[in-house]
């Protein structure tokens, strides 16, 4: 994953002049929107001293900044709107992300906001009952374990947030990836789950709001992807690795 750089821009605006300075960088953004880059941006007003602003700008690399934003053909438009209050920055910097970060408590994990261990073996048995009747999947699970639905469900539990049950069950992601091997499974079949798991969503109760769906949807994307790579013939395991934690928005690494 690229590391970005995020900018910091300080600004004390007198509060007589406030909505002008919002009004300014309403306009200003779409600039920034334009630029490929830009990664995104907030402008934040300060809660106990009203006259001051940061502005923070995530951009691809300060040398993009710098050598790319400023001069591409959306800087003279961006700049226009801002230099009147240029005078009223008090600090202007680049900082690199640490290893330190996290979600709070406050943001549920998509565990609990799916409905916790039940709604995955909900999910997972509405899901092999579909698989097992479809034309075109039943062949890859001929000879399904009675026991294989309950794992997913552990597994989907654990990935989305939930306790380490399936690590403490069955193994981390090297064996989950084993169970795929020698399957040559297809394109059209890995559509196809990726289409019946979004149907046995909706049939379990599964969250439909869109943050949610769109989550679920990127794993299960990323997940039968590599399904795919790793069930075709000659693909190498990969080395044994801790189940992938599936997060609001973050993807894990390429797990290879």
């Amino acid at each position: 994953m690229t590391a970005h750089t995020v900018e910091y821009v300080r600004y004390r605006v007198p509060e007589q002049r406030s909505a002008e300075f919002l009004a300014a960088y309403g306009r200003a953004a779409a600039h920034l929107s334009a630029s490929p880059h830009c990664v995104d941006y907030e402008l934040t007003h300060c809660a106990e001293d009203r006259e001051h602003y940061i502005l923070r700008i995530t951009w691809t690399s300060v040398k993009d900044h710098l050598e790319g934003f400023r001069t591409s053909e959306q800087f003279p438009g961006f700049f226009a709107e801002i230099r009147p209050y240029v005078e009223n920055i008090e600090e202007m910097r680049h900082y690199e992300s640490t290893a330190v970060r996290g979600a709070g408590s406050a943001v549920p994990t998509l565990y609990d906001w799916a409905g916790g261990a039940e709604a995955f073996s909900r999910l997972t048995e509405v899901f092999y009952g579909r698989v097992l009747k479809d034309d075109l999947l039943a062949p890859v699970f001929a000879g399904l374990a009675p026991e294989h639905a309950e794992h997913v469900a552990l597994w989907l539990g654990e990935v989305f947030g939930g306790p380490p049950a399936y690590s403490r069950s069955q193994g981390g992601h090297g064996h989950m990836v084993a169970k795929h091997a020698g399957k040559h499974i297809t394109e059209p079949q890995r559509r196809r789950w990726v289409n019946l798991v979004q149907d046995a969503a909706d049939e379990a109760g599964l969250p439909t709001d869109a943050e949610f769906r769109s989550a679920f949807l990127a794993y299960v994307e990323w997940g039968t992807r590599l399904a795919v790579h790793f069930s075709s013939p000659g693909a190498k395991p990969p080395a044994e690795q801790a189940v992938p934690t599936w997060t609001w928005g973050a993807a894990p690494p390429y797990q290879g």
